[in-house]
């Protein structure tokens, strides 16, 4: 997928070299969404400038101000708490046509929006980790001056790490509490799956390997299938059978409320951060 202002010229850049920013640019590039040549980056730390530049071939600014009076597509890749400063640092160099990416927890577009000229083109994305690998999951959602050529703009960057999916503001707390933090409760379940399995007799290597296996084909059979996740479940649970048994223990321990409980705790504290910070 390519984005038709970008071929014609336009540079997009990013402000912060993370591992968040840095995998979105080496994505968009890898899936041709923007040529290398047209990659502007700057970063506090000039090693992961640097870094960054030499991995995907991008051209390093002097400074954020070059980096907003030269691109298009701005994305902010730096830490949240930098966000409304280098916006206040860069507002008198933002040119008209330049629209603005954050990726940071937690900073509302109000805010944003308060911090930069008026008029100012943003949009926030809340991507998870995965999205270093390609494998992410993003929820998108558009400030009150972001056009739809924006917007699209925003989710063929965000796509080539993942799925993207458009979002109000105010459901991007639920996405952080879901696949935001999601990635962190899936490596858990895979842990203690291998702890016990190894207790159970296997090797600490051949349990690591069949339960993470056993996540990914888990995984796959819902992305993949078109019956539901319990019409699945019910697939593989005999009456009688081992399957139910363990279902029925998860069940008693509060597998399933732990679930919801802790979807709603990382919900609840996404919206605690927006409203401190």
């Amino acid at each position: 997928m390519a984005i038709t202002t970008l071929d014609q010229g336009m540079k997009i850049g990013l402000i912060g070299c993370g591992r968040m920013g840095g995998a979105l640019i080496e994505g968009a590039i890898q899936m041709g969404v923007v040529e290398a040549q047209n990659v502007l980056v700057h970063s506090k730390s000039s090693e992961s400038a640097t870094r960054l530049a030499n991995q995907c071939g991008a051209a390093i600014a002097r400074d954020n101000s070059q980096v907003a009076r030269e691109c298009g597509l701005v994305l902010l890749g730096c830490k949240p708490y930098q966000v409304l400063d280098v916006l206040v640092e860069i507002r008198d160099e933002l040119p008209g046509n330049t629209a603005i990416i954050s990726v940071a927890a937690g900073i509302t577009l109000a805010k944003m929006e308060s911090s930069t000229p008026e008029g100012t083109r943003i949009i926030r994305a809340m991507p998870n980790t995965p999205s270093l690998i390609g494998l992410g999951a993003t929820g998108l959602s558009k400030g009150q001056n972001a056009t739809a050529e924006d917007f699209a703009m925003a989710q063929d960057l965000l796509a080539s790490v993942g799925i993207v999916i458009e979002t109000s503001e105010s459901q991007l707390d639920a996405v952080t509490g879901l696949s935001g933090s999601g990635p962190a409760y899936v490596y858990t379940f895979i842990e203690e799956l291998a702890a016990q399995a190894e207790k159970e007799g296997l090797s600490a290597n051949d349990a690591l390997t069949l339960a993470t296996q056993t996540v990914i084909g888990a995984a796959h059979m819902v992305k993949s299938s078109p019956m539901s996740p319990a019409e699945l479940r019910n697939q593989v649970t005999s009456p009688g059978g081992t399957t139910l048994a363990g279902l029925k223990a998860l069940t008693e321990h509060g597998f399933e409320s732990s679930i919801a409980a802790g979807v709603h705790a990382a919900t609840e504290r996404s919206r605690e951060i927006a409203a401190e910070s």
